[in-house]
């Protein structure tokens, strides 16, 4: 199918968290929610207007000190009331496949210069309103947005990266065919923090994965922490933890990440045998702060995440030895369905993350990681920080959004059309 944007306009939230979530960049205690919605004319004249929400995460997506953060919220609100005004030029008159139109967007923003926000901050800002995009070419065409794949249409965009087959053909290899049912739960253990600050979410709630905040600075006390809380989890009760790491870029370079996994390695076994990935180690800058990750990549998959804010970065990634890839919706659905496609060719690990999405965010980023090859769960942590952000999808949606058996989350089923915001 081909749409072009009609229109579009954006809200804001105020969301407080519960509790703050300490990563090694700061701690987060409130921040905003952006709701967008695009309305969009399909072929044969059907209109239909979606709905796309994401966190303005200034401190993940923008964690300059020179700007505080009341400074950086104001800034990216003004960005996203910038695109409203500006989406119907930056994705084009001509209609399009929807995974075209939206990648219009994203290089709009990301090729931008004249705005004092980083890239990947950009991106945040346009993220909920490719996703409202593409609920709204599902719900125009009665379909999931995930089977708008089955006919091949020219997506000048990302062609480029799949010479032999096209982009839209190299999404449809990629897409599962019959969604992931359940996906665990992954509760975060920010940095500082102990898993008894969360116990009974391990043993009333059934949580069985762990998301873990290292410092990223100190290879020899980060695996002391994650051995540690390994040793936590089984004592409260888990057979087989499931483990990644985050650092949040605080890694000084890929030796501290290799001392990181041999100390670990050697203190705790059964520890290192249960981390299943190191999500962006170092500095989000990739070209800056370049490193061979040939021996570190031989022992667990390092994820690509907040470099990933351009098609040039895969090849420098690549270049440089990485083997997973982070995929967040909050860089764009269009670019996050086609770099993860990429990955997949390459044989690269995918594992799905987000910026504690509520809501239609949550359902979104549910949706995609259910289609995901080799992704069995997903961090959705708004249960843990933003629980009243979801309060209107509840109870309808508590099998998905507030999980209570065995820290699962149950994807809706059948597919709802566009992204689930009908839902």
């Amino acid at each position: 199918m081909r749409v072009r944007v009609v229109s579009a306009d954006v809200a804001f939230h105020r969301r407080p968290f519960a509790r703050p979530l300490r990563l090694s960049s700061g701690v987060i205690t409130e921040i905003t929610e952006a709701r967008a919605r695009v309305t969009v004319e399909a072929d044969g004249g059907a209109v239909a207007t979606g709905r796309g929400a994401i966190y303005l995460s200034d401190l993940w997506a923008w964690p300059d000190p020179a700007f505080p953060p009341a400074e950086r919220d104001a800034a990216l609100r003004a960005y996203c009331e910038r695109l409203v005004r500006e989406i119907a030029a930056r994705t084009g008159d001509a209609s399009a496949h929807p995974l075209e139109v939206g990648l219009r967007l994203h290089r709009s923003v990301s090729d931008e210069a004249d705005t004092v926000l980083p890239p990947l901050a950009r991106l945040v800002c346009a993220s909920p309103f490719d996703a409202a995009l593409h609920d709204a070419a599902g719900i125009a065409a009665g379909r999931s947005a995930f089977a708008l794949y089955d006919e091949d249409m020219p997506a000048p965009e990302a062609d480029p990266l799949f010479p032999e087959t096209g982009a839209i053909a190299a999404v449809r290899r990629m897409l599962l065919s019959s969604p992931t049912p359940r996906l665990d739960s992954l509760l975060v253990v920010g940095k500082g923090e102990t898993l008894g600050d969360w116990a009974d979410w391990v043993t009333k709630k059934g949580y069985r994965g762990f998301k873990l905040k290292v410092g990223g600075v100190d290879p020899e006390e980060d695996a002391a922490r994650v051995a540690g809380l390994y040793r936590e989890a089984r004592a409260l009760g888990v057979p087989s933890p499931r483990l990644s790491v985050d650092s949040n870029c605080a890694a000084p370079n890929a030796a501290a990440v290799l001392r990181f996994l041999e100390t670990l390695e050697a203190a705790d076994g059964e520890a290192y045998a249960a981390l299943e990935s190191v999500e962006q180690p170092t500095a989000r800058d990739i070209r800056a702060h370049a490193f061979d990750w040939r021996t570190v990549a031989a022992r667990k998959p390092v994820l690509l995440d907040e470099a990933l804010t351009d098609f040039a970065v895969l090849r420098e990634a690549e270049a440089q030895n990485w083997n997973g890839l982070a995929v967040k919706t909050c860089r764009g659905h269009s670019f996050s369905l086609v770099t993860a496609a990429w990955a997949f060719e390459r044989g690269w690990t995918l594992a799905m993350m987000d910026l504690t999405n509520p809501g239609y965010a949550a359902v979104h980023s549910a949706l995609f990681g259910s289609r995901l090859p080799g992704v069995t769960a997903i961090e959705m942590n708004a249960p843990q920080y933003t629980p009243a952000a979801n309060a209107e999808w509840l109870p309808r949606l508590t099998d998905l959004l507030a999980p209570v058996h065995g820290g699962t989350h149950i994807v809706p089923s059948p597919a709802p059309p566009g992204l689930g915001s009908a839902l």
